[in-house]
């Protein structure tokens, strides 16, 4: 009897094999007509991985609000808790857009062209100020005057149609997503939302019946823990990104920066990439007011943003994002540099939480192993 189950269970890994190697065959053999079926099911599903990512964003807010209602004494406020709590977070999400749209982006936008647009005026400045260099200056080797000659020949203002690049943006976002595909993730997102207590129960219920109890376990460990790895440092990196853009564009406009609000915004921006965003926004920052505002203008706005930043790094960001992912700076350094080389801005963003996860699954293992290894040390003893 054992021999025939033995059997069978070498001749079914032995079919499955096949199987698969004849399906990898028949899609790389109908490589275009797989791809095409590939795209048509993700056009198809994306409105609801939009949905599921952004209840996601949205899910810490909406637990807050929750647990508000449900302590006051009203009974149907409290009975609907949940539902106020979502309801409440698409309120608060529409009146930020409203302003985003009314007040911010205008203003960063008129930015955006003005400095566009002044752009060849700059470039001419620079020109001028490299010509009127001693000769003997170190930036006169031919290298350098080779590039210059070759600034000189290009035709700057064909690259610099704001217009035409801001509706090639819309285009692009049009085409990738429509107003239904908004729509459904939207409905999406919110039932997930309000059902979530449901939907979460349902996937526990399915991995504890087809995984044994300790894998179960740790499924459910891991997953809990770079759920909460993820979650803190995207809403928390997010909302210091907002923090850090308002102050410092602010500080800009009081000391009369040109472009502040442009260049506040980019900071923030670039602030949500750590270490290296921070960097890099303020080296350009520093260029652009440099050209714009000349080199005593320039020092006082590094001095500020590093005091912003350094008030952001030691005050703010922590209270913001509370307990820290516990890596080094070596490792967030290695990760964000990785991740950028391969994934772009998104890599460099996400690499940190990433980095952060594998790093608890390392450690794990290694405890493991260690424990293991006691084990084995004990036994040889005895």
């Amino acid at each position: 009897m054992k021999e025939i189950k033995h059997n069978w269970k070498k001749w079914l890994y032995w079919f499955c094999l096949g199987l698969a190697l004849i399906c990898i065959y028949k899609i790389l053999d109908n490589y275009e007509s797989v791809m095409g079926v590939f795209n048509t099911f993700l056009g198809v599903i994306s409105p609801f991985l939009i949905g599921i990512f952004i209840a996601y964003l949205l899910y810490m807010p909406s637990r807050k609000f929750e647990e508000l209602y449900a302590k006051i004494k009203i009974k149907f406020i409290a009975k609907k808790a949940r539902v106020l709590g979502v309801i409440t977070v698409y309120i608060i999400i529409v009146a930020a857009i409203i302003i985003l749209f009314s007040v911010i982006l205008p203003i960063v936008f008129e930015s955006i062209t003005d400095f566009f647009s002044s752009i060849p005026n700059y470039v001419e400045q620079v020109i001028s100020a490299y010509n009127n260099l001693p000769q003997d200056s170190i930036l006169k080797s031919q290298i350098v005057q080779d590039e210059i000659h070759n600034l000189q020949n290009i035709d700057i203002k064909q690259y610099l149609d704001v217009e035409a690049i801001l509706g090639y943006v819309v285009n692009a976002i049009s085409a990738i997503f429509s107003i239904v595909d908004i729509f459904i993730a939207i409905i999406v997102s919110v039932y997930i939302l309000v059902d979530r207590k449901k939907i979460l129960a349902f996937f526990k219920r399915l991995a504890g019946a087809i995984f044994k109890e300790r894998t179960y376990k740790n499924i459910d460990k891991y997953f809990n823990n770079s759920n909460e790895i993820f979650f803190k440092f995207i809403a928390s990196q997010f909302l210091d990104a907002i923090v850090v853009g308002i102050l410092v564009s602010i500080a800009m406009t009081i000391m009369r920066v040109k472009y502040a609000p442009l260049l506040g915004f980019f900071i923030g921006l670039f602030n949500m990439i750590p270490y290296v965003g921070a960097i890099i926004a303020t080296v350009i920052a520093a260029i652009i007011t440099l050209i714009t505002g000349g080199l005593s203008q320039t020092i006082w706005m590094l001095i500020v943003v590093i005091i912003l930043q350094q008030i952001d790094a030691n005050i703010i960001n922590p209270k913001i994002v509370g307990k820290s992912l516990k890596i080094s700076p070596l490792l967030v350094l290695f990760a964000v540099t990785f991740g950028g080389a391969y994934f772009g801005i998104l890599g460099m963003f996400l690499a940190v939480p990433v980095i952060a996860v594998i790093k608890i699954l390392v450690d794990d293992f290694i405890k493991y192993k260690e424990i293991m290894k006691k084990h084995e040390a004990k036994k040889i003893e005895t």
